[in-house]
């Protein structure tokens, strides 16, 4: 795929992955594509465009937090999985990323990610202190900023141009993603928090996260990646937080699970077993559902684990507030069940 390519896959070479059911009616339907790829890099299964790339949004932060960490940034637990995360901004978040800026000898200013409100996970909600108000340290990808800066004051280079494309962590970045994804960019953007973000093929996506999944059972992996992975399944409530979707796979059923916007999502198992979904629609709601159901096609994960876990991420349909309908499988992936 040459570098001047400017779109992913048309909804003509995509599948119908899952549908919307309100009472018994289809009112909306999700298409995309999907892949699952076995321990060894062969392609198990395949639904629609698995080839053509997609902008893999924050699915590639363990990557990027691998290339920080290869720049000699000293990592360690909950920070090494908020790095690799998506917060929702909680104030546990907030102190990981805290403290990380204090061991980097940066300040919450010199952070180039937006601001946001600080979140209440007990509650559910947005915590709106006037006395606290909007902070960069509860943006969702604060943690993988403050990564960048600390490789930034570990190797004396500029922090203020941290997020230019030919600054030298994003270019040992884009290096890292290459190396795992084993393919080229295809394409480089600018991703919602303001860092570089890679076009990627579903099957380089896949094929990056069964090596950093497996890595921790195999001696002549990379060390840091094995610490990612380790940390990631270690600490799933600093990658997402507590009740939610990649959490609560990553706690029940111990895969890797990293969630991308507009509609990404990929999964691993330790056994290097993994599977990459994008719904074209940018909407992330059935791409849960999706991925542990192909999983356990594949054999990867048993059944009953799944559907346990699905009874806790997948919302119901409802109307007046009682369930009057479902998100179900697309035939092509219950096909897969048969």
């Amino acid at each position: 795929m040459p570098l001047n390519s400017h779109a992913t896959f048309t909804v003509e070479s995509a599948v119908e992955l899952a549908v919307v059911e309100r009472s018994g009616f289809v009112e909306s339907r999700h298409i995309g594509s999907a892949v699952v790829m076995a321990a060894d890099g062969t392609v198990v299964t395949e639904l629609g465009d698995i080839t053509t790339p997609i902008f893999a949004r924050s699915a590639l932060k363990p990557l990027q937090a691998l290339a920080s960490m290869q720049s000699g940034v000293p990592l360690r637990g909950a920070q090494v999985a908020i790095a690799c995360g998506s917060h929702v901004g909680s104030l546990d978040h907030m102190d990981v990323v805290e403290g990380m800026l204090k061991a980097a000898g940066v300040k919450e200013e010199q952070l180039q990610c937006p601001a946001d409100w600080p979140h209440d996970e007990t509650a559910r909600n947005w915590l709106v202190h006037s006395e606290r108000g909007k902070s960069r340290l509860a943006f969702n990808c604060s943690g993988k900023h403050a990564a960048f800066l600390w490789a930034c004051t570990e190797n004396g280079w500029d922090t203020h141009s941290y997020l230019e494309p030919n600054h030298p962590l994003q270019q040992r970045i884009r290096s890292v993603i290459e190396e795992y994804c084993e393919e080229s960019i295809a394409h480089l953007g600018i991703d919602g928090c303001g860092a570089p973000v890679a076009a990627v093929s579903l099957t380089g996506l896949a094929r990056a996260f069964s090596k950093l999944a497996k890595s921790p059972g195999d001696k002549n992996s990379n060390a840091r990646a094995a610490t990612i992975a380790t940390s990631m399944l270690d600490y799933p409530w600093a990658v997402q937080g507590r009740g939610e979707s990649n959490t609560i796979v990553m706690d029940e059923l111990g895969i890797l699970a990293k969630v991308g916007a507009e509609g990404v999502l990929v999964m691993a198992t330790p056994q290097g077993v993994s599977v990459a979904v994008k719904v074209l629609d940018g909407n992330t709601r059935a791409t849960t559902l999706v991925a542990l159901t192909m999983l356990a096609a594949a054999g990867a994960v048993e059944i009953p684990e799944v559907s346990s876990v699905l009874e806790k991420v997948v919302d119901p349909v409802l109307g007046g507030g009682r369930q009057v309908g479902r998100i179900r499988l697309g035939r092509a992936v219950s096909a897969l069940l048969d």
